[in-house]
């Protein structure tokens, strides 16, 4: 009798196919503890350089040296130089801003007149808030103007222009006459009026 084997036979493409999935499982598990691994240094590393810059500035501060306080004869200076400040600060309310009144003068005067001279005294004392005293003529003293102009009217327009200056109060004329220079008739005139007190002046 003839003998028969009767086991499978051996397939090598069957053994190859049984094998794939165990070796993508084998790889994928690799790939994915590798990737893992490069995350946690990745943090570490962060970790670590936040750590460094914490120190750094734990250092820093460690260096700035604390408040000083304030001593005795300090706080004196600075009370002193306040007193000051508000010292100037109530003189400088108390004075007059004569670039604003002579400009403000400039401004109204007519073409046809021209100034001999022109003079000003504050009413109210820098150093102090009481007002000058008052003329006792009751005639303005504050401010006198000294000009010429070519007739009667001009001064009359000298006079309607200098009461709408807002520094100067109680606007007249003390003097007017006619000269002649030369082949022309002129009018020399003195005007009076008073200068406003500051607002800080009464205060």
């Amino acid at each position: 009798m003839r003998a028969v084997n009767l086991l499978p036979r051996d397939d090598p493409s069957r053994r190859t196919k049984t094998n794939v999935p165990v070796v993508v499982g084998v790889a994928g598990a690799v790939v994915s503890t590798a990737l893992i691994g490069m995350m946690f240094m990745s943090a570490s590393g962060a970790v670590h350089d936040r750590q460094q810059q914490l120190d750094t500035l734990r250092q820093e501060l460690a260096v700035v040296p604390p408040p000083v306080q304030q001593s005795s004869a300090q706080a004196g200076l600075v009370a002193e130089q306040k007193a000051r400040v508000t010292a100037v600060a109530a003189a400088m309310t108390r004075r007059v801003a004569w670039d604003r009144v002579l400009r403000e003068v400039t401004l109204v005067l007519p073409q046809d007149v021209w100034l001999l001279s022109l003079s000003g005294v504050s009413p109210a004392s820098p150093g102090s808030a009481a007002p000058a005293a008052p003329s006792t003529s009751g005639v303005p003293t504050g401010f006198t103007l000294n000009g010429y102009t070519y007739s009667q009217d001009g001064v009359a327009r000298v006079l309607s222009r200098l009461e709408v200056v807002p520094d100067l109060s109680d606007v007249q004329l003390s003097t007017s006459s006619v000269t002649q220079v030369g082949t022309q008739s002129i009018v020399q005139f003195t005007i009076v009026a008073n200068v406003r007190a500051p607002l800080g002046a009464s205060s």
